[in-house]
Parts: C-alpha cells; sequence; structure tokens
C-alpha cells in the first residue's frame, strides 16, 4: 500500500535573515533615492534656519571675549569646519568599511560624495584658523600637532579624491580610495589627542562630554546652534551628490529612466 508523499512548504528565513534582507533592500540604490532624496530640502531648510540664527547672535550678539576681543567670533565658523572635517572623514571610512566587506554599492556612492565636502571644509578650518591665530599668537601658521595633522587630513582627502579618478575601473577605485580612508583614520586620533599629547599654542576641545563648557552660555549656545546648522548643511549635500551619482551610476535602468521621464512631465 503506497502512500502519497507528505508536501512540506520552503522553511521560512529566520529572523536575522529577514532584517538583513529588508537593510539590503533599504539602501539599495533605487530605494535610497526614492528615502533620502527629499531629505535634502528639509535639510537644506533647517540648515539654513540654524545657520542664520547662529550667525546673526554669534557675531552680532554674544559678548566679546575678556582676553581676545572680538577675534574670537571666528570660532564660529571654525569649530564646526574643524568639526564636520573630521566627522565626515570618520563617516567615510565607515563607509568604505560596509562596501568592501559586504559589498553595498550605495555605502561606496555616499563615501565617493563626501570626499570634496569633507575637503572644503577641512580647507575652511586651516584658513579660518590662520586667520584667526595671527591676532591670537601673532602668526598664521606654526608647525604645531593639531595644525600639522589638520593639514595632513587635508592631504589624506586629497589623495581619496584623486584615487577615485585615478582608476578607469569603478571597483579599483572604490577600494583604493577606501584603503587609504581607512588608514588615515589614524590621524583622527592625532588630531584628537595632540593638544594633550605635545606643548601647544592651539587650545583644547571647547565642548566635552565629561566637563562643563568652558565658555559662558551666550557664547556656546550660538557656537552649538552653528555646529547642529553645519551638519544639516553637510548631510544635505552629502545626500544631494550621492543621488546624483546614483542617478549617473544607474543611468540606463529602467527606474532611472521612469523617473526622468516623469520630472519632465512636471
Amino acid at each position: 500500500m503506497s502512500t502519497a508523499p507528505i508536501q512540506t512548504s520552503p522553511p521560512t528565513p529566520g529572523l536575522a535573515k529577514r532584517c538583513w534582507n529588508w537593510f539590503l533592500q533599504t539602501v539599495g540604490p533605487r530605494h535610497f533615492f526614492y528615502s533620502f532624496g527629499p531629505w535634502v530640502r528639509w535639510l537644506s531648510w533647517f540648515a539654513a534656519l540654524l545657520l542664520g540664527v547662529g550667525s546673526v547672535w554669534g557675531l552680532l550678539f554674544a559678548p566679546p571675549d575678556y582676553l581676545q576681543g572680538n577675534s574670537y567670533r571666528i570660532i564660529f565658523i571654525h569649530v564646526p569646519a574643524a568639526s564636520l572635517a573630521m566627522s565626515l572623514y570618520l563617516a567615510m571610512a565607515i563607509l568604505s568599511v560596509i562596501a568592501m566587506v559586504w559589498k553595498i554599492k550605495t555605502a561606496e556612492l555616499m563615501a565617493r560624495a563626501m570626499a570634496p565636502v569633507g575637503l572644503l571644509l577641512c580647507i575652511v578650518s586651516l584658513v579660518t584658523g590662520s586667520i584667526w591665530g595671527k591676532p591670537t599668537w601673532g602668526t598664521y601658521w606654526v608647525w604645531d600637532g593639531r595644525l600639522t595633522s589638520m593639514l595632513l587630513l587635508a592631504f589624506l582627502y586629497a589623495g581619496v579624491i584623486a584615487l577615485y579618478q585615478a582608476f578607469e575601473d569603478v571597483t579599483m577605485q572604490a577600494k583604493s580610495a577606501g584603503l587609504l580612508s581607512i588608514v588615515g583614520v589614524v590621524n583622527l586620533v592625532v588630531i584628537k589627542y595632540s593638544v594633550e599629547w605635545w606643548n601647544t599654542l592651539h587650545q583644547g576641545s571647547t565642548f566635552s562630554l565629561t566637563a562643563a563648557p568652558k565658555m559662558p552660555a551666550s557664547m556656546w549656545m550660538p557656537l552649538l546652534i552653528m555646529l547642529l546648522g553645519g551638519y544639516c548643511l553637510a548631510a544635505a549635500i552629502v545626500l544631494y551628490r550621492t543621488c546624483t551619482l546614483i542617478l549617473q551610476r544607474e543611468r540606463n535602468s529602467r527606474w532611472v529612466v521612469e523617473w526622468l521621464m516623469a520630472q519632465k512631465r512636471h
């Protein structure tokens, strides 16, 4: 007497596998473009509001410093630029690791989009720091640990950008630039602790998670607003550049053609 084979349904993927598949779909170029592209406008508005309030407060209404007078006001540009330059490089290195280990295309595109923005902010930090140094130190430049390592960060950014242009193969571009950005993270540690390791003219950190601010609220509050506005602006620019790179990379995809046709109709 024969029996019919038992029909079994395919095994259901585990929770971790389902979460991973959902994550891969979320960070895919098409989903990323449609999900995060609209953020550019809102981040830009927030950045304009915060930077407007912070700059007016800091440049016009914050009291002068008891030692430096009004020359300290360049801090409202210098500190956000320096902080963003370091943060973007760290984010670029993390995204490069993600792109190389898990082969996530969007991570590589975001890292590529960050490099020119980080270089520009690093240059702004160096220039404003030199301008601030003249009335404070009596010179535009000193070869101390903080300034030298910050200059090296600018060279690292330039090297990453150059490597993205040095090869015709896209994979080689991402791999070589990613390796340099990962190795360069060591320099961020030097920038962070240079004022503690060596005798330097450069002041310590303005903000600390373990200590109270070293300036009155009328000074550090507009600086904090400028920091938040700077991060919003950098995020908007990076997302805009990433979406542009996605359109360039996926220009032959059907969804890009459909999106372009929809833009023409509107």
